[in-house]
């Protein structure tokens, strides 16, 4: 009845304008006959139908403000234009059962019934009324089934599809797949202009619902993840023990809030300290699994001077896991400061070094691999290798999070001269002091650029 009743006012508005200007232009025309402004008077004509057009306008206005109040702001439409309007601060299934009960039952004197078909579940259905009984239920479910379109429909007397919507006793609603119900006998008096309204505001509801409720299984599992990081960060050291001849320092800075870097310092008597550190392949849980799988194999080993032993201890491990492509590279190495040598396992990591002096200055030395990747192929002979050490020099472990941060160019860090002025400046400070020069290179040479890997390092100095 709306959108008749202002289709036929606005009809009768444009022609009224239409008709008033062409009047007003004959007689201005007419009445300035052998004028000397005939250029004038030819834009006399637009510029009166353009006043009659502003004019109509607001005509036009006026009389869609009355027939909305009317048609859809008063009488039996009122009630459903109030239900669209408390839907709209619906934010849950809770909210909209007691719109159903305050608007619809109470005021509208309407039974609902909602359905989701996918679950075949009841959600809500009016107490003490038809929609409660549950063979009208039962035919609903027979009449409408789950991959109903979307959209709305008016319901007859038998419970199915009428086309005509004057001989409606209710209407339904499907979005997605859940079913709404709406039994009432005059709906014949609601304005059809409010049905289109009325779905578009359920489909922002149930869209609405879903994406809060995503959200708070979001905000769940983050509060898991935290717990997992707070977990996984229990394994590395709190604090760095205490040992004769050595001074240690680390820095840990996960990529997300889990991570598959690791490392560990595990005194083996007075002389000797097993250190470790490794990256696991990939991002998120199962690296973090692996993580805690590795630091927990290599701490309960009672035979720490075993680094072969250890290491395919760790591989057997990471193996029985069963994880796709799930894998560990890693660095064990045991600092003897009584024979002042480093015996080491170097299971494909790329980074490790020994810095000592030399007269022009510091002397980089690589502590090469000499193992495959752990975990994932059949490990051959390993083999420990050694490194002798002298009072003053520096360890550096790191993962390549460290060495492949890269700056605005692509170019990584550890093919830089920077890079190595760097570790060769600040070789003579203490372990806290290197770490520190490092992380604030990271930061200046990565920018303002989110870091794309973990990053994780350990420095020893000796004697």
């Amino acid at each position: 009845m709306y959108k008749t009743r202002k289709k036929l006012y606005y009809l009768l508005v444009n022609a009224a304008v239409l008709l008033l200007s062409v009047a007003l232009s004959l007689l201005l025309v007419k009445k300035n006959v052998g004028n000397a402004l005939p250029v004038i008077l030819a834009g006399v004509p637009a510029c009166v139908f353009l006043l009659a057009l502003v004019s109509g306008a607001a005509v036009r206005h006026t009389i869609d403000a009355r027939l909305r109040k009317k048609y859809l702001e008063s009488g039996e439409t009122a009630y459903l234009e109030e239900f669209i309007d408390r839907l709209r601060f619906c934010y849950s299934y809770d909210d909209l059962y007691k719109v159903f009960a305050e608007i619809l039952e109470f005021k509208a004197d309407c039974s609902v019934l909602l359905v989701d078909r996918a679950k075949k579940y009841v959600l809500y259905n009016s107490p003490n009324r038809i929609s409660s009984y549950s063979d009208i239920r039962e035919r609903l479910l027979s009449n409408f089934e789950l991959n109903w379109e979307d959209g709305f429909y008016f319901m007859g007397q038998n419970l199915g599809i009428v086309s005509d919507y004057r001989q409606a006793r209710g209407f339904f609603i499907c979005y997605q797949g859940i079913h709404c119900f709406v039994f009432n006998r005059y709906t014949r008096l609601f304005d059809m202009n409010i049905y289109s309204k009325l779905q578009e505001e359920f489909c922002r509801f149930f869209d609405r619902t879903k994406i809060i409720a995503n959200l708070s299984e979001i905000s769940s599992l983050t509060k898991e993840w935290e717990q997992l990081a707070e977990t996984q960060v229990s394994f590395l050291p709190r604090k760095m023990p205490d040992i004769p001849h050595l001074k240690i320092a680390a820095y840990y800075r996960p990529l997300v809030n889990v991570s598959g870097d690791y490392y560990t310092v595990l005194p083996i008597d007075s002389s000797r300290t097993l250190l470790m550190l490794g990256d696991v392949s990939g991002k998120g849980l199962p690296a973090a699994l692996i993580m805690g799988l590795v630091m927990n194999t290599v701490k309960i080993m009672e035979n720490k001077n075993d680094l072969v032993g250890l290491i395919k201890a760790v591989d057997k491990a990471i193996k029985g896991m069963h994880l796709q492509d799930k894998y560990t590279v890693l660095f064990l190495g045991i600092v003897d400061t009584e024979l002042m040598k480093i015996s080491y396992i170097n299971a494909s990591m790329s980074d490790p070094i020994i810095l000592t002096r030399a007269p022009d200055g510091y002397r980089i030395k690589s502590l090469a691999s000499n193992a495959s990747l752990v975990g994932i192929i059949d490990m051959d002979d390993v083999s420990v290798s050694e490194q002798r050490l002298f009072r003053g020099d520096t360890i550096l472990l790191a993962t390549d999070g460290v060495s492949e941060v890269m700056d605005d160019s692509g170019v990584e860090l550890g093919d830089t001269d920077i890079f190595k002025e760097t570790l060769t400046s600040s070789a003579s400070k203490s372990p806290q002091q290197f770490v520190d020069d490092i992380v604030d290179l990271i930061m200046r040479y990565n920018g303002d650029k989110r870091l794309h890997d973990d990053v994780t390092m350990m420095v020893v100095k000796v004697g």
